[in-house]
């Protein structure tokens, strides 16, 4: 009888655990990596506007070669593209003012909030031979109306800095990475 109540209890509190709200208190998360194509990053919106972190595989050494802009139902997407080797990691959080690493100039960025992005595991194109971005500064995209912008893209001491002009009051956002190429993912939600 008492092993039967003891299997009860760990049972009942394994479902307790699956059953979480995903409300976690960590600001560590661990996005799936995926094998696809650009609508194959995980489609559901975002949940939550805390800090994301991931780790650069130890053979990382990338280039941020191309940033798109898109609209799905209940979010908006920014993929940073790269070249080089591994896969990159990240740590993307809201910021009160734009700051480039390095310099502590101060970057305009338009929107009612600013996301700064940096990109772990980067290389300096000079180092991995691949050609950088070299498009608009900032990036926009008329179709997605969340993102006022993503700005610059410089690598100092082995982080690709990047910012995102967001039109909205901080709202929840997700990182996931891409294989085949490389990409890094933020869905901004919209609604």
């Amino acid at each position: 009888m008492r092993n039967r109540m003891v299997l009860m209890i760990a049972a009942a509190a394994m479902v307790l655990v699956g059953c979480g709200d995903g409300g976690s208190s960590s600001n560590t998360t661990t996005a799936p990596t995926t094998t696809g194509t650009f609508t194959d990053a995980p489609n559901s919106a975002p949940r939550d506007a805390l800090p994301k972190r991931g780790t650069p595989s130890r053979d990382a050494g990338v280039t941020v070669t191309g940033i798109r802009i898109g609209h799905h139902p209940g979010f908006d997407r920014v993929v940073y593209e790269f070249g080089g080797a591994g896969t990159p990691g990240w740590i993307v959080q809201y910021t009160e003012r734009a700051i480039q690493d390095g310099s502590g100039k101060v970057v305009d960025v338009a929107g009612a909030s600013i996301l700064e992005v940096q990109i772990t595991g980067s290389a300096y194109p000079f180092d991995n031979g691949v050609t950088p971005y070299s498009g608009p500064d900032p990036a926009t995209d008329p179709s997605a109306p969340a993102i006022a912008g993503v700005y610059r893209t410089s690598v100092f001491e082995g982080t690709t800095q990047s910012f995102i002009g967001v039109n909205a009051d901080r709202p929840a956002f997700a990182v996931s990475t891409l294989t085949d190429p490389t990409r890094l993912v933020i869905d901004i939600a919209t609604a």
